[in-house]
Protein backbone atom coordinates (compact mmCIF):
# COMPACT_ATOMS: atom_id res chain seq x y z
CA UNK A 1 0.00 0.00 0.00
CA UNK A 2 2.29 2.92 -1.42
CA UNK A 3 1.18 6.54 -1.68
CA UNK A 4 3.15 9.25 -2.49
CA UNK A 5 2.64 12.64 -0.61
CA UNK A 6 3.03 15.84 -2.95
CA UNK A 7 2.39 18.06 -0.15
CA UNK A 8 2.66 21.24 -2.75
CA UNK A 9 2.89 24.69 -1.60
CA UNK A 10 1.15 27.06 0.57
CA UNK A 11 -1.71 25.31 2.98
CA UNK A 12 -0.97 22.19 1.05
CA UNK A 13 2.22 21.27 3.61
CA UNK A 14 -0.57 22.06 7.05
CA UNK A 15 -3.87 20.18 5.47
CA UNK A 16 -1.80 17.09 4.43
CA UNK A 17 0.30 16.63 7.70
CA UNK A 18 -3.45 16.20 9.11
CA UNK A 19 -5.01 14.26 6.66
CA UNK A 20 -1.66 11.85 7.04
CA UNK A 21 -2.15 11.73 10.56
CA UNK A 22 -5.82 10.33 9.99
CA UNK A 23 -4.92 8.02 7.46
CA UNK A 24 -1.67 6.05 9.82
CA UNK A 25 -4.87 6.69 13.03
CA UNK A 26 -7.91 4.21 10.22
CA UNK A 27 -5.39 2.12 8.14
CA UNK A 28 -4.57 -1.64 9.93
CA UNK A 29 -0.82 -2.42 10.18
CA UNK A 30 -1.67 -5.55 7.90
CA UNK A 31 -2.08 -3.53 5.29
CA UNK A 32 2.11 -2.17 5.11
CA UNK A 33 1.19 1.14 4.88
CA UNK A 34 4.31 3.12 2.84
CA UNK A 35 4.53 6.67 2.59
CA UNK A 36 6.78 8.72 0.87
CA UNK A 37 6.92 12.39 0.40
CA UNK A 38 8.46 14.31 -2.40
CA UNK A 39 8.12 17.98 -4.06
CA UNK A 40 5.80 19.68 -6.69
CA UNK A 41 4.69 23.21 -7.54
CA UNK A 42 6.85 26.44 -6.26
CA UNK A 43 8.75 23.63 -3.86
CA UNK A 44 9.98 21.33 -6.84
CA UNK A 45 11.23 24.41 -8.09
CA UNK A 46 12.63 25.23 -5.09
CA UNK A 47 14.22 21.14 -5.22
CA UNK A 48 15.29 20.82 -8.44
CA UNK A 49 14.30 23.86 -11.12
CA UNK A 50 11.10 22.22 -12.36
CA UNK A 51 7.34 22.30 -10.84
CA UNK A 52 7.52 18.54 -11.57
CA UNK A 53 10.92 16.73 -10.84
CA UNK A 54 11.23 13.64 -12.51
CA UNK A 55 11.64 12.26 -9.17
CA UNK A 56 9.05 13.31 -8.34
CA UNK A 57 7.16 11.78 -11.44
CA UNK A 58 9.11 8.81 -11.16
CA UNK A 59 7.91 8.25 -7.48
CA UNK A 60 4.07 8.87 -8.07
CA UNK A 61 4.59 6.04 -10.91
CA UNK A 62 5.16 3.47 -8.65
CA UNK A 63 2.91 4.46 -5.87
CA UNK A 64 -0.44 2.97 -5.53
CA UNK A 65 -2.34 6.48 -4.81
CA UNK A 66 -1.23 10.02 -4.40
CA UNK A 67 -2.17 12.70 -1.77
CA UNK A 68 -1.77 16.30 -2.98
CA UNK A 69 -1.97 19.32 -1.07
CA UNK A 70 -1.63 22.55 -3.28
CA UNK A 71 0.52 23.97 -5.67
CA UNK A 72 1.07 27.44 -7.45
CA UNK A 73 2.20 30.48 -6.12
CA UNK A 74 1.40 34.43 -6.53
CA UNK A 75 2.71 35.89 -9.99
CA UNK A 76 2.16 32.75 -11.36
CA UNK A 77 0.76 33.65 -14.63
CA UNK A 78 3.86 35.83 -15.43
CA UNK A 79 5.77 32.78 -16.24
CA UNK A 80 6.07 30.20 -19.04
CA UNK A 81 3.23 27.67 -18.58
CA UNK A 82 5.16 24.75 -17.95
CA UNK A 83 7.37 26.29 -15.34
CA UNK A 84 4.47 27.77 -13.40
CA UNK A 85 4.35 25.87 -10.30
CA UNK A 86 0.35 25.85 -10.43
CA UNK A 87 0.81 23.92 -13.88
CA UNK A 88 2.40 21.20 -12.32
CA UNK A 89 -0.94 19.36 -11.46
CA UNK A 90 -2.06 19.22 -14.77
CA UNK A 91 1.00 18.06 -15.90
CA UNK A 92 0.66 15.29 -13.57
CA UNK A 93 -2.84 14.36 -14.12
CA UNK A 94 -1.85 14.09 -17.94
CA UNK A 95 1.87 12.06 -17.18
CA UNK A 96 -0.55 9.76 -15.44
CA UNK A 97 -3.20 9.60 -17.69
CA UNK A 98 -5.30 10.63 -15.28
CA UNK A 99 -8.71 11.62 -17.64
CA UNK A 100 -11.81 11.49 -14.93
CA UNK A 101 -11.62 14.32 -12.09
CA UNK A 102 -14.44 13.31 -9.16
CA UNK A 103 -15.94 16.02 -7.41
CA UNK A 104 -18.69 14.99 -5.13
CA UNK A 105 -20.40 18.11 -3.63
CA UNK A 106 -22.38 17.12 -0.58
CA UNK A 107 -23.74 18.90 2.90
CA UNK A 108 -22.74 17.95 6.22
CA UNK A 109 -26.48 18.58 7.76
CA UNK A 110 -24.19 20.11 10.80
CA UNK A 111 -22.99 23.04 8.02
CA UNK A 112 -26.74 23.70 6.61
CA UNK A 113 -26.21 27.32 8.03
CA UNK A 114 -22.94 27.74 6.92
CA UNK A 115 -24.13 27.61 2.60
CA UNK A 116 -24.57 30.97 0.80
CA UNK A 117 -28.17 29.62 -0.38
CA UNK A 118 -31.04 28.79 2.43
CA UNK A 119 -31.35 25.99 4.01
CA UNK A 120 -34.16 24.46 2.44
CA UNK A 121 -32.54 24.70 -1.16
CA UNK A 122 -29.24 22.97 -0.13
CA UNK A 123 -30.65 20.45 3.12
CA UNK A 124 -29.65 17.10 1.78
CA UNK A 125 -27.24 18.20 -1.22
CA UNK A 126 -25.28 15.09 -2.50
CA UNK A 127 -24.01 15.26 -6.24
CA UNK A 128 -20.74 14.27 -8.21
CA UNK A 129 -19.07 16.89 -10.87
CA UNK A 130 -16.98 14.89 -13.38
CA UNK A 131 -14.76 16.64 -14.89
CA UNK A 132 -12.53 15.90 -18.37
CA UNK A 133 -9.08 16.28 -17.78
CA UNK A 134 -6.80 15.80 -20.80
CA UNK A 135 -8.67 18.05 -23.64
CA UNK A 136 -10.50 21.20 -23.93
CA UNK A 137 -8.69 24.40 -23.67
CA UNK A 138 -5.84 23.20 -21.06
CA UNK A 139 -4.22 21.09 -23.40
CA UNK A 140 -5.34 22.21 -26.95
CA UNK A 141 -2.70 23.03 -29.27
CA UNK A 142 -1.83 25.61 -30.51
CA UNK A 143 -1.46 27.84 -27.53
CA UNK A 144 0.16 31.29 -26.52
CA UNK A 145 0.45 34.82 -27.57
CA UNK A 146 1.55 35.68 -30.61
CA UNK A 147 2.18 38.97 -32.23
CA UNK A 148 0.12 39.74 -35.58
CA UNK A 149 0.43 42.77 -37.09
CA UNK A 150 1.52 44.82 -34.69
CA UNK A 151 -0.50 44.19 -31.71
CA UNK A 152 -0.53 40.62 -29.28
CA UNK A 153 -2.95 37.64 -30.01
CA UNK A 154 -3.59 35.22 -27.66
CA UNK A 155 -4.40 31.66 -28.69
CA UNK A 156 -6.08 28.87 -26.76
CA UNK A 157 -7.50 25.82 -28.71
CA UNK A 158 -10.84 24.03 -27.29
CA UNK A 159 -9.84 20.10 -28.61
CA UNK A 160 -12.19 17.11 -27.96
CA UNK A 161 -11.68 13.42 -29.70
CA UNK A 162 -14.15 11.30 -29.70
CA UNK A 163 -12.40 8.72 -28.06
CA UNK A 164 -11.92 11.46 -25.27
CA UNK A 165 -15.54 12.41 -25.04
CA UNK A 166 -16.42 8.32 -25.08
CA UNK A 167 -14.33 7.73 -22.45
CA UNK A 168 -15.15 9.79 -19.81
CA UNK A 169 -18.87 9.29 -21.25
CA UNK A 170 -18.48 5.56 -19.65
CA UNK A 171 -17.36 6.91 -16.48
CA UNK A 172 -20.07 8.94 -15.53
CA UNK A 173 -22.24 6.31 -16.82
CA UNK A 174 -21.06 3.86 -14.38
CA UNK A 175 -21.20 6.53 -11.19
CA UNK A 176 -24.60 7.05 -11.87
CA UNK A 177 -25.40 3.59 -11.68
CA UNK A 178 -24.30 3.57 -8.71
CA UNK A 179 -26.30 6.84 -7.32
CA UNK A 180 -29.93 7.76 -8.25
CA UNK A 181 -29.13 6.48 -12.20
CA UNK A 182 -29.03 10.12 -13.51
CA UNK A 183 -26.62 11.85 -15.60
CA UNK A 184 -26.97 15.43 -16.80
CA UNK A 185 -24.19 16.34 -19.45
CA UNK A 186 -23.41 19.89 -19.28
CA UNK A 187 -21.49 21.38 -22.74
CA UNK A 188 -22.10 24.65 -25.11
CA UNK A 189 -23.09 23.14 -28.16
CA UNK A 190 -25.14 25.86 -29.41
CA UNK A 191 -21.98 28.05 -30.38
CA UNK A 192 -18.89 25.28 -30.33
CA UNK A 193 -18.43 22.58 -32.68
CA UNK A 194 -16.20 20.91 -30.10
CA UNK A 195 -18.92 20.85 -27.75
CA UNK A 196 -21.68 19.69 -30.77
CA UNK A 197 -19.03 16.84 -30.97
CA UNK A 198 -19.59 16.70 -27.06
CA UNK A 199 -23.06 15.85 -27.01
CA UNK A 200 -23.30 14.03 -29.97
CA UNK A 201 -21.13 11.54 -28.75
CA UNK A 202 -22.65 11.64 -24.86
CA UNK A 203 -25.72 10.61 -26.69
CA UNK A 204 -24.39 7.71 -28.09
CA UNK A 205 -23.01 6.76 -24.88
CA UNK A 206 -26.40 7.04 -23.03
CA UNK A 207 -28.17 4.29 -25.17
CA UNK A 208 -25.57 1.84 -23.98
CA UNK A 209 -26.99 2.94 -20.55
CA UNK A 210 -30.71 2.41 -21.10
CA UNK A 211 -31.80 2.41 -17.08
CA UNK A 212 -29.86 5.80 -16.49
CA UNK A 213 -31.79 9.16 -17.25
CA UNK A 214 -29.25 11.37 -19.62
CA UNK A 215 -29.74 15.16 -20.23
CA UNK A 216 -28.40 17.79 -21.64
CA UNK A 217 -27.57 21.55 -20.64
CA UNK A 218 -25.77 24.71 -21.73
CA UNK A 219 -22.96 25.46 -18.75
CA UNK A 220 -25.34 29.06 -18.64
CA UNK A 221 -28.06 27.28 -17.69
CA UNK A 222 -26.52 24.48 -15.65
CA UNK A 223 -24.61 26.93 -13.30
CA UNK A 224 -27.87 28.74 -12.84
CA UNK A 225 -29.54 25.34 -12.03
CA UNK A 226 -27.47 24.61 -9.32
CA UNK A 227 -27.81 27.96 -7.46
CA UNK A 228 -31.50 27.97 -7.60
CA UNK A 229 -32.35 23.90 -7.72
CA UNK A 230 -28.89 21.98 -6.99
CA UNK A 231 -30.48 18.32 -5.50
CA UNK A 232 -32.19 17.69 -9.07
CA UNK A 233 -28.58 16.98 -10.16
CA UNK A 234 -27.12 13.22 -9.86
CA UNK A 235 -23.92 12.98 -11.81
CA UNK A 236 -23.10 16.22 -13.84
CA UNK A 237 -20.19 15.22 -16.31
CA UNK A 238 -18.58 18.12 -18.44
CA UNK A 239 -15.12 19.20 -20.07
CA UNK A 240 -12.07 20.17 -18.29
CA UNK A 241 -13.02 24.24 -18.23
CA UNK A 242 -16.64 24.13 -17.27
CA UNK A 243 -16.06 21.52 -14.74
CA UNK A 244 -13.37 23.48 -13.52
CA UNK A 245 -15.52 26.66 -12.86
CA UNK A 246 -18.57 24.38 -11.72
CA UNK A 247 -16.94 22.43 -9.36
CA UNK A 248 -15.82 25.23 -7.50
CA UNK A 249 -19.06 27.33 -7.71
CA UNK A 250 -20.46 23.99 -5.96
CA UNK A 251 -18.24 23.79 -3.50
CA UNK A 252 -19.80 27.18 -2.35
CA UNK A 253 -23.16 25.23 -1.77
CA UNK A 254 -21.74 22.86 0.87
CA UNK A 255 -20.66 25.97 2.87
CA UNK A 256 -17.04 26.53 2.24
CA UNK A 257 -14.79 25.14 -0.38
CA UNK A 258 -12.22 23.59 2.62
CA UNK A 259 -14.71 20.81 2.49
CA UNK A 260 -14.59 19.44 -0.40
CA UNK A 261 -12.19 16.30 -1.64
CA UNK A 262 -11.55 15.43 -5.37
CA UNK A 263 -10.15 12.56 -6.55
CA UNK A 264 -8.36 11.95 -10.63
CA UNK A 265 -8.47 8.56 -11.77
CA UNK A 266 -7.26 6.86 -15.20
CA UNK A 267 -7.78 3.09 -16.81
CA UNK A 268 -6.22 1.78 -13.33
CA UNK A 269 -5.76 1.51 -9.95
CA UNK A 270 -3.65 4.69 -9.20
CA UNK A 271 -5.65 7.73 -8.16
CA UNK A 272 -4.41 11.14 -7.01
CA UNK A 273 -6.65 12.82 -4.01
CA UNK A 274 -6.73 16.31 -3.54
CA UNK A 275 -8.49 18.82 -1.53
CA UNK A 276 -10.51 21.15 -3.98
CA UNK A 277 -9.15 24.38 -2.71
CA UNK A 278 -5.95 26.16 -3.61
CA UNK A 279 -2.34 27.27 -1.78
CA UNK A 280 -4.65 30.00 0.18
CA UNK A 281 -0.83 32.06 0.65
CA UNK A 282 -2.76 34.37 2.93
CA UNK A 283 -3.11 32.23 5.45
CA UNK A 284 -0.61 29.68 4.89
CA UNK A 285 1.49 28.68 7.74
CA UNK A 286 -0.93 30.32 10.04
CA UNK A 287 -2.78 27.17 11.86
CA UNK A 288 -5.73 28.57 10.14
CA UNK A 289 -6.28 25.92 7.14
CA UNK A 290 -9.81 23.75 7.31
CA UNK A 291 -7.92 20.25 6.85
CA UNK A 292 -10.89 18.43 6.41
CA UNK A 293 -11.12 18.27 2.53
CA UNK A 294 -7.60 17.16 2.55
CA UNK A 295 -8.73 14.35 5.00
CA UNK A 296 -11.87 13.57 2.97
CA UNK A 297 -9.41 13.06 0.08
CA UNK A 298 -8.33 10.57 2.39
CA UNK A 299 -11.46 8.53 2.71
CA UNK A 300 -12.31 8.73 -1.15
CA UNK A 301 -8.32 7.30 -1.44
CA UNK A 302 -9.21 4.46 0.64
CA UNK A 303 -12.54 3.87 -0.81
CA UNK A 304 -11.85 4.01 -4.48
CA UNK A 305 -7.94 2.81 -4.75
CA UNK A 306 -7.56 0.39 -2.28
CA UNK A 307 -11.12 -1.00 -1.74
CA UNK A 308 -10.62 -0.23 2.27
CA UNK A 309 -14.72 0.69 2.41
CA UNK A 310 -15.07 0.33 6.27
CA UNK A 311 -11.91 2.60 7.59
CA UNK A 312 -13.41 5.10 5.07
CA UNK A 313 -16.70 4.95 6.44
CA UNK A 314 -15.00 5.57 9.54
CA UNK A 315 -13.56 8.78 8.18
CA UNK A 316 -17.07 10.06 7.14
CA UNK A 317 -18.10 9.12 10.62
CA UNK A 318 -15.79 10.81 12.66
CA UNK A 319 -15.57 13.99 10.52
CA UNK A 320 -19.55 14.15 11.28
CA UNK A 321 -18.97 14.07 15.05
CA UNK A 322 -16.48 16.32 14.70
CA UNK A 323 -19.03 18.69 13.50
CA UNK A 324 -20.74 17.51 15.45
CA UNK A 325 -19.67 18.37 18.75
CA UNK A 326 -19.22 22.24 17.34
CA UNK A 327 -15.70 22.28 15.82
CA UNK A 328 -15.17 24.78 13.06
CA UNK A 329 -12.42 26.20 11.65
CA UNK A 330 -12.33 30.19 10.70
CA UNK A 331 -13.57 29.37 6.45
CA UNK A 332 -16.68 27.86 8.60
CA UNK A 333 -16.91 28.98 12.12
CA UNK A 334 -20.87 30.72 13.46
CA UNK A 335 -21.28 32.55 16.76
CA UNK A 336 -22.03 29.44 19.23
CA UNK A 337 -19.57 26.76 18.06
CA UNK A 338 -16.09 26.10 18.70
CA UNK A 339 -12.88 27.83 16.25
CA UNK A 340 -9.72 25.72 16.29
CA UNK A 341 -6.95 26.06 13.62
CA UNK A 342 -5.79 23.22 11.84
CA UNK A 343 -3.87 21.08 14.08
CA UNK A 344 -6.80 21.40 16.85
CA UNK A 345 -9.40 20.19 13.99
CA UNK A 346 -6.80 17.34 12.98
CA UNK A 347 -6.61 16.20 16.76
CA UNK A 348 -10.27 16.28 17.40
CA UNK A 349 -10.62 13.85 14.11
CA UNK A 350 -8.15 11.28 16.19
CA UNK A 351 -10.19 11.86 19.32
CA UNK A 352 -13.00 10.96 17.26
CA UNK A 353 -11.79 7.91 15.49
CA UNK A 354 -10.67 6.26 19.00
Amino acid sequence: MKVAVLAGDGIGKEVTAEALRVLQAVVPKSAALEIAHAPIGGAGVEAAGDPLPSATLELARKSDAILFGAAGEPGDEKIPFDMRPGASLLRLRKALGLFANFRPAFLFPELADASSLKREIVDGLDIVILRELTGDLYFGEPRGVTNEGGERVGINTMRYSESEVRRIGHAAFRAARMRNRKVCSVDKANVLETMQLWRDVMTEVGTEYPDVELTHTFVDAAAMMLMRNPRQFDVIVTGNVFGDILSDAAAMLTGSIGMLPSASLGSGRLGLYEPVHGTAPDIAGKNIANPLAAILSVEMMLRLSFDMQEAAARIRRAVSAVLAEGYRTADIYEPGTKRVGTREMGDAMLAALR
